[in-house]
């Protein structure tokens, strides 16, 4: 580590676990690089649903991770852990990390940092890692969509959710969204869905059902759960995928499995914060190659509905909760 850096910084801190109120502000060691990685100046911070688990309790780190939360950063590396051999101080980058990214400086392994998109600002490109990298690991490593297959996309107006259509029509696929309002719909159709479907007004297996006439989507990404496990069966397409990445309203339900086995379906889930650092540079850099030229050519687009300063980080947490917001909540250093 160079001799400039300071020996402490700021991050945010859970006091223990409960509301938006338990962050607070608080002075830190620097983190040191270990083998292996890099240490960025973050520049801005994604806010992420898995961030609010953590502080609520649910969702601790993985062994080695800091406690401070945030899952991607975007920044300057300006010191380097042993073998990190691809960046050099001063370069522009993004990364996906398992925690401490509510910092001022954030360690990140080497493999999962990827160059800042070109076009692109800090708060936009931090924006991306998790995101980009779950809707890559579930929606066309698990999911296995291709051109030409359909795709339902639930919380369509989320992160998760507006990269999820802007990557699968991209990259040749028909796109369906569900979303709470007229307005997350009108935003999920100016994305690139073709058809979003209002769930309040609307039985999304119908509307489904109807869009295709009959046959069913061939993936559906769902981070709802609750009734949505059982109805998804009735929306899926014979040989469907399912992919759960979150449950919100709920992950017990009871279900009748006779669709899974008539329509031959796959049923399939993940989390993406405690895989092997191998299986995450495998992401990162599929991500790196099918993906990022398709964000520098405007084809995948950061929907930004706020920043707020790091400080501020409950107010960003409150908003999230509060389920108004449409694409990614962003902290700013």
């Amino acid at each position: 580590m160079t001799g400039t850096l300071p020996p402490d910084m700021t991050a945010i801190v859970v006091r223990a676990p409960g509301g938006p109120e338990m962050l607070e502000p608080r002075r830190l060691p620097m983190p040191v690089p270990g083998a292996g990685e890099v240490l960025i100046k973050v520049a801005a911070a994604g806010v992420n649903r898995g961030d609010m688990v953590q502080r609520q309790g649910h969702y601790p780190p993985p062994p080695g991770a800091p406690d401070t939360p945030g899952l991607e950063v975007a920044g300057e590396v300006v010191a380097l852990g042993a073998g990190a051999a691809r960046w050099r101080p001063g370069d522009r980058v993004c990364a996906l990390v398992a925690g401490g990214g509510y910092a001022e400086y954030c360690r990140a392994h080497a493999s999962h940092t990827l160059p800042q998109p070109k076009g692109l600002s800090a708060v936009e490109a931090a924006s991306m890692p998790e995101t980009v990298m779950t809707v890559w690991t579930n929606v066309f490593d698990a999911g296995r969509l291709q051109a030409g297959e359909t795709l339902l996309v639930h919380g369509g107006a989320s992160g998760i959710g507006t990269t999820a259509i802007q990557m699968a029509k991209a990259l040749g696929a028909r796109v369906f969204a569900t979303a709470g309002s007229v307005e997350k719909c009108a935003t999920c159709e100016k994305l690139g869905a073709d058809r979003a479907i209002n769930y309040r007004t609307q039985d999304f297996v119908a509307a489904v059902n109807a869009f295709t006439d009959g046959h069913g989507v061939d993936v559906i990404l769902d981070m709802v759960g609750g009734d949505y496990i059982e109805r998804n069966l009735a929306a899926a397409a014979p040989l469907g995928r399912i992919v759960w990445i979150a449950f919100l309203k709920g992950s017990r339900a009871e279900i009748n499995l006779a669709p899974m086995m008539l329509k031959r379906l796959t049923l399939t889930g993940s989390t993406l914060r405690g895989r092997r650092i191998e299986e995450k540079a495998a992401i990162a850099s599929a991500v790196e190659a099918r993906i990022w030229p398709l964000i520098e050519a405007g084809q995948v687009k950061p929907v930004i509905e706020a920043t707020f300063p790091l400080a501020d980080a409950a107010k960003a947490h409150v908003l999230m909760e509060a389920g108004t917001h449409t694409g990614k909540i962003i902290l700013t250093m």
